[in-house]
């Protein structure tokens, strides 16, 4: 007799988790890279506009690991990689836990365009040790898991899935309403899309492109219309960092949101930081779409109701 259902019931989808994170590891592993532990506990997180963080006593609860992550890569480590908890206030939906599973890497020598590439070779190579061929089936979809995948512009995506180009939106300030509404929903179907080469001020903590600085070296990685990966040819300029972070903080005491400290310790290094590649992909939404489930609740032992 089994006792809690909503338990038992998972029990495959458990299963099949264990094995994608199994081959992650041995995919990095593999690759050279050094898997890290960094604390779940930071004084300062990256202040953004959108994300809240949770406080834990003076502290944060991290929201990502990845200034530690490139503390150690501007420390002397070229390739590290980790996957970790990750809490973000407010944030419950079909898509959405409060506390999730984020796979992150960093790679120096490397950009952007080299991190698409280690995609499409990761999500294949796990895809592959849960029995899957090249083509993955999500919600009656059929998408080629074999590269290349798509890879698409901001600017392209406008032109395609928009009534307006990417300037007028910018303009406008309707660039997010027409990325939530009209674009995202439709990228990955075919292939997983890359959508790449964001404005200026939607770069967060990339680099600009040398030949067009007015576009940041950063890409969205979708199936199935869901946002999947957010990755970034690494920002190396403290100057311009801490302005970036500074412009963050005033938008967010604008509305109102918490207060969140610089990371000063972050910033003291980031002038040590060789070019460098970083990404953040979402666990528990990359076992839903190879297990071809409609809700992130299936793919987690608990969800915060059942606590």
């Amino acid at each position: 007799m089994t006792g809690n259902w909503n338990l038992a019931r998972r029990r495959s989808a458990l299963w099949a988790r264990a094995r994608i994170l199994a081959g992650i590891r041995r995919f990095f592993t593999e690759g050279g890279y050094l898997e890290v532990e960094t604390p779940l506990r930071i004084p300062a997180p990256a202040p953004e506009s959108h994300i809240d963080p949770v406080s834990s006593g003076p502290w944060f609860l991290q929201t990502s690991p990845e200034l530690c992550m490139k503390r150690l890569v501007a420390a002397g480590y070229e390739r590290v990689f980790q996957i970790s908890r990750c809490w973000r206030d407010g944030e419950r939906g079909s898509m959405h836990l409060p506390e999730f599973t984020m796979l992150e890497w960093y790679r120096a020598g490397t950009d952007y365009q080299g991190l698409m590439d280690e995609c499409e070779e990761l999500v294949g190579a796990v895809a592959a040790a849960l029995g899957i061929g090249e083509v993955l089936n999500v919600r009656g979809k059929d998408i080629r898991l074999g590269a290349p995948w798509e890879r698409l512009s901001v600017a392209e995506a406008f032109e395609r899935h928009c009534d307006r180009t990417m300037e007028e939106a910018l303009a406008s300030d309707t660039f997010d309403e027409c990325m939530v509404n009209d674009i995202e929903p439709r990228l990955g179907f075919a292939t997983p899309t890359f959508i790449c080469d964001y404005p200026a001020d939607r770069g967060a903590l990339a680099r600009m492109k040398q030949d067009e600085p007015s576009l940041a070296e950063r890409f969205e990685l979708y199936i199935a219309g869901v946002e999947l990966a957010n990755a970034f040819s690494e920002l190396t300029d403290p100057v311009e960092q801490r302005s970036r972070f500074e412009q963050e903080k005033r938008f967010r005491e604008s509305r109102g949101k918490s207060v969140i400290p610089l990371p000063e310790p972050f910033l003291a290094e980031l002038r040590h930081l060789p070019p460098t590649a970083g990404i953040a992909l979402g666990i528990d939404r990359l076992v839903m779409l190879l297990l071809n489930v409609e809700s992130i609740d299936d793919v987690v032992a608990f969800t915060p109701e059942e606590l």
